[in-house]
């Protein structure tokens, strides 16, 4: 089963290749979610300080009625902490909000404070490496069991790899038709640095695009798992996010082969109009 496999990341750890994303999901309403992805058999859940749902999330991997060890937990840093101390008390805020005595993953969310994504050249390259100092401090006491990164560009990873003792164990990055990162998945694989998709069906934007549409009925497949599937022959591992539970069920079920000529021209595919979504800095907004 998609759901069953994992790969070891460069720290040792194994991570399930398909996770459940949960950005946009509420508080009140992720806990449920989080026990239905898990009752489908997903054991990859990923949040983040950012989101507002830490509580709810781990509120869902505490009563989904599956051994702790058995499911995989991400969160991440918020994109403003670039102090030691910040950083530090932050990771300790996740886990008593969280109710967990451990987070499998923590991840610096992004290079930038997202005030200053598409509109400043200051990479905080010092800012970020105290923050990554504290998480490696965080794995040596217990807190957390390996560390990445999120939105990093190849300048970003190469401060961190030549500064401190541990190099990122994943990128998370916004990948999907028409907008797939090919030179920082090549570095990244140099790297042993494995590279986490999210937005995998564009937030959306891919169930507009008529080749990917007319690519989806060739494989008679849905427009989403036809997005997730180009993401996973590409060697990432993909986090969807929705908190239906029909869609759960459908978008990890993409055990169909995306020709190679198929793979061509999906990658082919110019880059998409994300709508009223532009407005967020992943997307190439500005706040």
């Amino acid at each position: 089963m998609i759901l069953d496999e994992t790969i070891t990341l460069n720290s040792g750890v194994k991570i399930p290749k398909f996770a459940l994303g949960t950005w946009m999901i509420d508080d009140d309403q992720v806990a449920e979610a989080v026990r239905n992805a898990i009752k489908l058999g997903y054991r990859h859940i990923d949040t983040a300080q950012a989101y507002g749902n830490e509580r709810g999330v781990g509120e869902g991997v505490r009563t989904a009625g599956v051994d702790r060890d058995k499911i995989f937990v991400t969160s991440k840093v918020a994109a403003e902490h670039k102090d030691y101390d910040v950083t530090k008390k932050s990771i300790d805020e996740t886990l008593e909000k969280m109710g967990l005595d451990y987070i499998d993953m923590m991840i610096i969310h992004s290079p930038q404070p997202w005030k200053e994504v598409n509109q400043s050249d200051n990479r905080y390259l010092e800012g970020n490496l105290a923050a990554w100092r504290a998480m490696e401090d965080a794995v040596n006491e217990g807190k957390i069991r390996t560390i990445g990164v999120s939105n990093f560009e190849k300048a970003d990873l190469e401060n961190l790899i030549k500064n401190s003792d541990t190099v990122p164990a994943v990128d998370q990055v916004l990948a999907h038709i028409g907008h797939t990162p090919f030179n920082l998945l090549s570095f990244t694989h140099e790297h042993d640095i494995a590279v986490e998709a999210y937005s995998p069906v564009a937030h959306g934007a891919a169930l507009d695009n008529p080749v990917i549409e007319k690519m989806a009925k060739k494989y008679n497949v849905s427009v989403p798992q036809l997005c997730i599937r180009y993401d996973w022959q590409l060697g990432m591992i993909v986090l969807p996010k929705t908190a239906n539970p029909a869609h759960m069920k459908e978008n990890a079920e993409i055990n169909f082969e995306i020709s190679e000529a198929d793979m061509d021209l999906l990658r082919r595919v110019k880059p998409l109009d994300y709508g009223d979504f532009d407005v967020f800095p992943v997307y190439g907004g500005k706040m």
